[in-house]
């Protein structure tokens, strides 16, 4: 297995730019070692986080905004404060009905974010 090292002890948001993944979706990785990843996602209105899987374990905090969240073949209606799960290879994804950020984090690191 390939080994990434780790971040800066110290990640100041103002220092990171934004990476475009997607049409209405941004984001910043905000740390990470081989174990685990922190990863900041800012989605407009409308954007999508279209249905994907992977081999890592995902929870998701909701910091603001609204979302229509899937995970496997239920789907529900997520806001500021909530959290969902989303255990290894299950097909989800996400919706942004209104305006926000999710905060990701993934365990092991998702070797695919760093370049």
């Amino acid at each position: 297995m390939k080994t990434f090292g780790a971040s800066k002890e110290f990640i100041l948001d103002q220092d990171l730019e934004w990476e475009e993944v997607g049409e209405g979706v941004k984001r910043k990785i905000m740390g990470y070692d081989d174990k685990i990843m922190l990863v900041k996602v800012h989605f407009k209105k409308g954007g999508i986080g279209y249905k994907h899987e992977h081999y890592h374990s995902q929870v998701t905090y909701v910091e603001s905004g609204a979302f229509e969240f899937s995970i496997g073949e239920e789907t529900k209606t997520v806001k500021g404060g909530d959290t969902v799960y989303i255990p290894p290879h299950v097909l989800h994804g996400a919706i942004c009905k209104e305006e926000g950020i999710l905060i990701d984090v993934f365990s092991p690191i998702r070797e695919d974010f760093i370049k």
